[in-house]
Order: structure tokens, then C-alpha cells, then sequence
């Protein structure tokens, strides 16, 4: 099967499924399918990451890039309700749900956009980044998410990335050292890290 979860228009047939999930000690309920990640329930990095983050002191929107069908983004627009959040990925199919999910959890202060990377939010610059990045997707497109995000933060923004360290936490771990001046492991958990870059 060619066909991934990070393409952009899913051909496999629709299967919805829907359950309630506690993130950040609020239940939630999120809608997910066939053709996106993480079908049957919050996969643990999201939920290691939407637990872990902590907004920057700056002020500013925060950016769920390849949000899925919007855990992450969902949670933190929630918890964080005086902030703006964009919710971007290359799937149609997730970012419908997406939007689905924020509105059946009555969370509003969110945008969607449909974009592959960030060829659709060059206009746009963010407090923070958080990130689940698609390691399906190769090395190569992983480390072109974290150049982009460097580029699209504000001065001392932060990007939040969570990884296996079996699905090449080190070398993400080195390419944001290349990339910023502080990367720092915030935890790590059932071979999950959560590394946090910005530059002070």
C-alpha cells in the first residue's frame, strides 16, 4: 500500500471512530479514520508532547504542524485560550477532521490550514511550533519541518518536537543543535524524547 498518512488526498474508504481522551486533565472527544494518523486513540508522543509544553513568555500564535486530526492543537488552543492556534497539515482528509474535532470540543481560537510543510504559512510567524513530525516520511522531510519551523518562529520562540529515540532521536536532536543556540531535553518516557529548541 502506497498510500500513507501523509498524503495529501487519502483514497482508502472513510471509517470514522470516535472516543473520549483526557489530555492536560480535560476529556476531550476526537473523531479519527482511515488514511490518518493514529486511528484508534491518541498515540503517546502526542500526548507526551500536548503534556509536556509549556507556552514561551513571548506573545504570539503557536503552530500545530502536521496537526492530524488536531490532539495536540486542540488541547493547547483549550488550555491556552487567549492564544490563536493554527492547526496545518498536507492531509485533507485530517485537517477535516481537525476541525471537526475543534468544534465538537467547542474550542474556537483555532485555524486550519491546508499545507504541505509550510508552503502555505509563509506569511505567518509563531510564538511556538509543536510537532509530532511524520517519520514515515523520511529523514530528509523531517529535518526540512525543523529548518521551516526555525524560520517561521519569532525572535525567541520556541519549537517542541517529540520523537522515538529508535525513530532517530539523536540525529533530530543534532540537526536542531545545528539549528538553534539552546536545544534542551524536556523528558523523556518509554523511549519518547520531548526536545524543546529555541534561540536565547
Amino acid at each position: 500500500m502506497s498510500e500513507h498518512y501523509f498524503s495529501q488526498k487519502p483514497q482508502s474508504g472513510s471509517s470514522p471512530k470516535t472516543w473520549k481522551y483526557q489530555l492536560r486533565k480535560s476529556v476531550y472527544t476526537f473523531t479519527s479514520d482511515v488514511g490518518v494518523f493514529s486511528k484508534n486513540e491518541v498515540d503517546f508522543g502526542s500526548k507526551l508532547l500536548t503534556e509536556q509544553f509549556r507556552e514561551p513568555s513571548i506573545s504570539g500564535d503557536f503552530l500545530d504542524l502536521g496537526c492530524g486530526y488536531g490532539p495536540i492543537g486542540i488541547a493547547l488552543a483549550d488550555h491556552y485560550s487567549d492564544r490563536n492556534i493554527v492547526l496545518s497539515d498536507v492531509n485533507e482528509r485530517a485537517l477535516s477532521l481537525a476541525r471537526k474535532n475543534a468544534a465538537q470540543n467547542h474550542v474556537e481560537n483555532t485555524v486550519f490550514v491546508l499545507s504541505d510543510q509550510f508552503s502555505n504559512l509563509t506569511d505567518l510567524s509563531f510564538a511556538a511550533i509543536v510537532m509530532n513530525p511524520p517519520i514515515r516520511a523520511g529523514k530528509k522531510v523531517v529535518h526540512q519541518m525543523l529548518e521551516g519551523s526555525k524560520a517561521a518562529l519569532q525572535d525567541h520562540g520556541e519549537l517542541w518536537v517529540v520523537i522515538q529515540k529508535k525513530q532517530g532521536a539523536p540525529s533530530t536532536k543534532a540537526k536542531l543543535e545545528e539549528l538553534f543556540e539552546d536545544v534542551v531535553v524536556i523528558a523523556r518516557d518509554k523511549g519518547y524524547f520531548i526536545l524543546r529548541a529555541s534561540n536565547v
